[in-house]
């Protein structure tokens, strides 16, 4: 029996090797392509500036920066070079990003630092594209504004740990002379307030141990997502010139001071970009513990929970009906009084309701009786206090302190922590090679702008529980 042979026609072979072609792609790119509308992300005013910037066509378009520079960052690539060198052994990768011809490590140097500001930008878009998925995810996790600070270090001298040794030694020669002074505090104090080769990597004390750094402060939700971004640069230090403080003795205050005064800065910027999302808790660590951020917080900024643990460098002793958290105490043995819950009428103040903690109640009614041998008060029922948000939003910032309900609360803290994290070691940028302040801005920005692409892919791609982790979406 004679074999039959089909004659294909030009359009058959296209389609055929259009097919190949595609399933050869790389699982990443053919993920990007498909949920991930580049064009969409990119606002019109990043497009305007980059085309205006001369009068002839450019080598390299404005896509394919952003695309190379956000795989970059995906695939956690350290070095320009090495991103280069990958792209020229993979036709696929360098197919996504649109290049014709490989660009060299200079030209996405200068593109960072000229466009720094407009990658800001498209970090700003993404935020508003992604309120809404975050909304849709879990409603009341993103309900919550959690704000922290960190330090991007740089490759500056002051960092090498032979500088810092060789200013204590001199400090502990110092002690011979003088027993009571404390080598450490006087190395503290001789350490310059910012480095020689860039004013901008300030000293700043993380983690335990001193580091010159950009300063950074960032906003997240309760999902870890981050909101806003904020370089305490010199643009910034002239807007808001209440930033500064005086240095002491103590890194820790000193930190403290620091935290604590750009609160009200950062979040004033960060409703002037947004001013139709809104938030009713705050989370913070105790670093932001102040009568003037409680005020802030609640007043200005309209929070009706603020979840920050208080600082005993800024409590007063506690009185005879009080501990430090707030919370009342029996007067003979000093016991913590029961929370009840809230309570307030139409027309009265919201209030907290606390009893006798040997006060209980009667099973199947809605009364109680207090069982103390020795009670403080004649009524059966035993001593009952209210406490008023209102009048004192330090101790009673809309929920109780030291309940169970805050402690929940006050965990979801650690997601900022988490997110920072991811910013620093996943997306490397620990790993910066460059001491110069604008590219440095420009990474921390693109890493903010991978974690948001990730929130719209895990959206597009149906599976929301792994937004937290684009390299997990694309494995």
């Amino acid at each position: 029996m004679r074999k039959k042979y089909v004659q294909m026609s030009f359009y058959d072979i296209y389609n055929d090797v259009s097919e190949a072609i595609e399933d050869k792609k790389p699982k990443l790119v053919k993920l990007l392509e498909e949920h991930i509308d580049f064009e969409k992300i990119i606002p019109a005013s990043f497009s305007r500036v980059f085309y205006s910037r001369c009068g002839r066509n450019h080598i390299y378009h404005l896509e394919s920066y952003i695309r190379v520079l956000i795989l970059q960052k995906i695939l956690g690539i350290p070095t320009d070079k090495l991103l280069l060198d990958i792209l020229k052994c993979s036709s696929e990768l360098t197919d996504f990003c649109g290049f014709d011809k490989i660009p060299d490590a200079s030209a996405l140097t200068r593109f960072r630092q000229r466009f720094a500001d407009k990658l800001l930008e498209i970090f700003e878009n993404l935020v508003e594209l992604t309120e809404p998925v975050c909304r849709e995810i879990d409603e009341k996790k993103s309900d919550y504004l959690i704000y922290d600070t960190t330090g991007i270090a740089l490759p500056v001298s002051e960092n090498n740990p032979k500088y810092l040794n060789s200013i204590l030694k001199e400090t502990k020669k110092l002690v011979k002379t003088n027993p009571k002074l404390n080598p450490y505090g006087a190395a503290y104090n001789l350490m310059p307030p910012a480095s020689k080769t860039n004013p901008y990597a300030r000293q700043q004390y993380i983690n335990g141990h001193f580091c010159y750094a950009a300063k950074v402060g960032i906003l997240t939700n309760g999902l870890g997502v981050p909101r806003h971004i904020a370089f305490f640069d010199d643009e910034f230090r002239k807007n808001h010139p209440e930033i500064e403080s005086v240095k002491t003795d103590s890194p820790d205050s000193d930190k403290e001071i620091g935290d604590s005064k750009s609160l009200e800065p950062v979040l004033s910027d960060f409703k002037k970009l947004y001013p139709s999302l809104s938030y009713k808790t705050f989370l913070g660590d105790s670093a932001f513990d102040s009568y003037d951020n409680y005020t802030v917080l609640h007043d200005k900024f309209k929070f009706e929970r603020v979840c920050v643990p208080m600082n005993a460098r800024n409590s007063k002793a506690s009185n005879a009906e009080f501990d430090g958290n707030g919370t009342p105490i029996c007067p003979i043995d000093r016991s913590p009084f029961t929370f009840i819950g809230e309570c307030g009428g139409k027309n009265r103040s919201k209030r907290f309701k606390w009893v006798c903690p040997k006060s209980v109640q009667v099973k199947g009614s809605p009364t109680r009786v207090c069982t103390c041998e020795t009670p403080c008060t004649d009524s059966s029922y035993g001593r009952c206090v209210y406490t008023y948000p209102k009048k004192d939003f330090r101790l009673y910032p809309g929920i109780p302190r030291g309940t169970e309900h805050w402690d929940n609360l006050y965990r979801h803290r650690v997601v900022i922590e988490r997110t920072i994290h991811t910013m620093k070691d996943t997306f490397v940028l620990d790993s910066r090679k460059s001491y110069n302040t604008v590219t440095t801005k420009a990474d921390v920005y693109l890493a903010g702008i991978v974690l948001l692409v990730g929130v719209l892919l895990a959206d597009s791609m149906h599976r929301q529980s792994l937004y937290k982790s684009i390299r997990k979406l694309i494995a």
